[in-house]
């Protein structure tokens, strides 16, 4: 090995028993103490991201702990302005859905008095009549259904909307004690980050010209929290640019007023790997929906677009070179995540996977399995005696059938 250091030879019998027992013993504790041990990985990838920044500070003569101190305000004055303004976002906007949403099942135009639901239904029962399409009769069941789900009744729906999304905003400001104890944490890590380094590179030194242990643990990291602000960045933009320039050509009315709050959703659903698309492109449809059949459409089409260009240009782009991670691996990762921990443990698995893939290679390097050899003899331990006198031929006679033989 280069620069003197010995590779670690785990023996078969401990492949074969002790790493078994050890990661069962691991996943006994860690399903044991669940919570605490998500707060101590949020904790630790938190202080990983933020390491380089201190570090940064420290490089000007900035004393460590005043560092720790300017990153984490500044970084707690960031996400608590994006929280707030977020929540407020999605509480106006939701309100002003709702009330739309209302008024579009509920009040009554013109003469004879028709909602502009009714109304749409009997446009659209026109547009098929006029393209050779009369056996499509939607307009008795069209009423029918407005009529069974009674409209007076859309205003009760919206008003649970409006609570639901105001009990959201404030469920966000609950999670303000978990908050605190994973920032209090990693206050600690970061300020004693330096002696774990030392300690680490102490007992692994990394090979002449590779990084420390930590080193790639924070390269990984960085490279993935990068990779995806970029990616909901493009997907978020697209979506809210889209949605304005349909609402701005009149195919999906007034959906301008709402682009930012449909590209706002899109990019934080793109922080859910798989299933952020498709969940964020629902409440675009649904609205598209309520405005007019063949807004959907449009709606649909857009949309396409986005995940054909994200499928195929941007996550490629963007995304392959910051995971280095096999497709079945991540999606292990967030069926595991997301069965152990719900939604918070599908956000935390792939950053986890990172960091732990920066482990796998760091270790590989140091660490080799004692091989198993097909056809090649089994070990037998054999007890030597040291060399003595002979035995003594016994004297006894021997048995009269022995005798007779």
């Amino acid at each position: 090995m280069p620069g003197g250091a010995r590779k670690i030879e785990i023996p078969r019998w401990i492949q074969l028993v002790g790493l078994p027992l050890l990661l069962l013993l691991l996943w006994v504790i860690a399903g044991a103490a669940r919570h605490v041990v998500f707060l101590f990985l949020v904790a630790g990838l938190v202080a990983l991201l933020l390491n380089p920044l201190v570090r940064a500070l420290g490089r000007v003569w900035i004393p460590r702990g005043f560092a720790v101190a300017i990153v984490y305000l500044s970084f707690a004055a960031a996400v608590g302005l994006a929280v707030v303004a977020l929540a407020t976002v999605v509480v106006n906007q939701t309100r002003k859905s709702a009330d739309r949403v209302d008024t579009y099942f509920t009040k009554e135009y013109g003469q004879p008095r028709q909602t502009h639901a009714e109304l749409d239904l009997d446009r659209l029962q026109l547009w098929l009549d006029h393209h050779h399409m009369k056996r499509i009769q939607i307009r008795r069941q069209g009423h029918d259904f407005l009529n069974n789900i009674g409209t007076k009744d859309v205003q009760k729906y919206t008003s649970k909307a409006i609570s639901w999304a105001e009990g959201a905003a404030i469920s966000v400001f609950q999670l303000l004690f978990s908050t605190v104890l994973i920032v209090v944490i990693s206050i600690y890590m970061l300020l004693d980050m330096p002696r774990l380094s030392r300690a680490v590179d102490r007992r692994f030194p990394p090979h002449p010209g590779s990084e420390p242990l930590i080193a790639r643990m924070e390269r990984a990291l960085a490279g993935y929290v990068k990779g995806q602000v970029l990616l909901s960045l493009i997907i978020g933009t697209s979506a809210g640019l889209g949605m304005w320039v349909l609402g701005i050509l009149g195919w999906v009315p007034r959906a301008d007023r709402y682009a930012l709050l449909f590209g706002s959703w899109v990019g934080l659903m793109e922080l859910i790997p798989y299933l952020g698309p498709w969940l964020g492109a629902v409440p675009p449809v649904v609205y598209a929906l309520v405005v007019h059949p063949i807004s959907a459409l449009w709606v649909g089409i857009l949309f396409l677009v986005i995940h054909q260009v994200e499928g195929h240009v941007v996550v490629p782009n963007v995304m392959g070179s910051a995971l280095r991670l096999h497709p079945l691996l991540v999606i292990f990762g967030l069926l595991a995540g997301g069965e152990i921990y719900g939604l918070p443990g599908v956000f935390v698995a792939l950053p986890l996977l990172a960091a732990t893939r920066a482990c796998w290679e760091f270790f590989s390097e140091r660490i080799t399995l004692e091989r198993w050899e097909e056809g090649g003899a089994v070990p037998v331990e054999v007890e030597l005696q040291r060399p003595g006198p002979a035995p003594v031929p016994s004297e006894q006679p021997a048995p009269p059938a022995a005798a007779e033989r």
